[in-house]
């Protein structure tokens, strides 16, 4: 199938298998090996202008998926670095459990 065909495919929703699903966004993955895939086409230079610009438009949409998905990797290992921080720095220093501070109790 030309690359065209299958962009143009693929943007409109209209495959067999998007009319009767809501349209999937790939895995960061594969989205990946995608856009990799149309920028090596498209650097090769042999596509027809309408096709490079269906290649293009489709690149760019790879891309704002791909660095959506990072962005919110980003912000799930500052949320999980955050609460680990929060919990060592609670305890004493060099005692990351925090049994310390129960010592400290018991002795008031």
């Amino acid at each position: 199938m030309r690359i065209l065909s299958r962009i143009e495919m693929l943007m409109s929703g209209n495959s067999p298998k998007t009319q009767a699903k809501p349209r999937k966004l790939p895995a960061f993955e594969t989205a990946l090996a995608e856009l990799e895939q149309v920028v090596a086409e498209m650097e090769a230079g042999q596509l027809p202008l309408e096709e490079a610009m269906a290649a293009y438009r489709h690149g760019t949409e790879l891309l704002q998926h791909c660095r959506a998905r990072l962005e919110d990797a980003q912000q799930q290992v500052r949320i999980l670095e955050e609460g680990a921080l929060k919990k060592f720095a609670a305890g004493v220093a060099g005692d990351p459990c925090g049994a310390g501070d129960a010592a400290k109790r018991e002795d008031a």
